[in-house]
């Protein structure tokens, strides 16, 4: 039985293959003429697969770290092929997003047995990280629980609506007190509705830009307090929204983020929209937090829990 046989249906793995296709066609077009006419991986291999790496969105940390692994074992097995490359990359990468805390996990489930189990969803404007919101209530509510969607982004005119319409859509509660409102009493609030309308989770949005890092600091942490107020141990996952499009900058943003609040998952969309899908790795590797979902696509269904081995797998096909 293959893996993906095990872990995906056909269906998602179609998804995944579609939404990585521009990144395997940038990377591996490259790595072709790398090494065409190349019968070992000697030193000039090693040069363009780095810079391969990097132009991917790998980052250069993580870049310097998988060259050294190959060298490494290069050194050690004395010759190795080039048409072998292709497997100790993948085996490498693998290695990499395990010591990473990537765990794979077969299904959306909560992070927490709690109930409500409360999810904070942070990240900049224009990631998706509504849409994002949106798709992972659809997943619960399919398993036939009952969420309730908080709009803690009160500073931006269109975020309470749009939050409203993926609601209605997705057809779950919805709590909010509208724009220019204090977004910790949102959260605050959103929790409580959650316990007094038995709610299996409550999702809450957050704003994505507060002018300086400093104010997205003290709002972010303000409303994390606020949510550990109105039930004690929560949130129980913050997850951080990135858009995979936005290469090197979507490690920036991770960057501020997880010195902003204590992120503990990341979702990665718009996969199927670039060719950078390798900052999913440099991401992981450089902050140790792991990827949990990816999207794959625009529509409702197109959200992923994301597994390393059928990245990889995918990647590499």
């Amino acid at each position: 039985m293959s893996f993906f046989n095990k872990f995906f249906s056909k269906e998602k793995k179609e998804d995944l293959d579609k939404g990585l296709e521009k990144t395997k066609q940038n990377f591996f077009g490259k790595l072709a003429k790398a090494v065409a006419g190349k019968a070992s991986v000697d030193e000039e291999v090693l040069d363009e697969l780095e810079a391969i790496l990097i132009s991917s969105d790998v980052g250069l940390e993580t870049t310097i770290k998988i060259i050294e692994r190959i060298e490494a074992r290069v050194a050690r097995d004395k010759y190795l092929g080039t048409s072998e490359l292709n497997e100790i990359l993948r085996d490498e990468i693998v290695q990499l997003l395990a010591e990473n805390n990537t765990t794979d996990i077969e299904d959306f489930s909560p992070p927490s047995a709690r109930k409500p189990c409360v999810i904070m969803v942070v990240g900049v404007n224009g990631v998706g990280k509504t849409t994002t919101i949106g798709k992972l209530a659809y997943q619960f509510k399919q398993q036939g629980r009952r969420v309730v969607m908080g709009a803690a982004d009160t500073f931006r005119a269109a975020a309470v609506d749009q939050l409203k319409i993926w609601s209605e859509r997705v057809g779950c509660d919805f709590y909010s007190k509208g724009m220019n409102t204090d977004p910790a009493a949102v959260a605050y609030e959103t929790v409580q509705y959650a316990l007094n309308n038995n709610c299996d989770l409550a999702i809450i949005d957050t704003a994505g830009r507060l002018h300086t890092k400093i104010n997205l600091m003290k709002e972010l942490g303000k409303i994390k307090r606020s949510i550990s107020k109105s039930l004690d141990g929560a949130p129980h996952e913050v997850l951080l929204v990135l858009d995979a499009t936005t290469g090197q900058n979507a490690i920036e943003q991770a960057r501020h983020f997880t010195e902003a609040t204590e992120v503990s998952a990341l979702a990665l969309t718009k996969l199927d929209g670039t060719a950078k899908g390798g900052v999913a790795i440099g991401i992981s590797d450089q902050f140790k937090v792991p990827i949990k979902y990816i999207g794959v696509g625009e529509a409702i269904d197109k959200l992923q829990v994301f597994n390393k081995r059928a990245f990889v797998d995918s990647l590499f096909e």
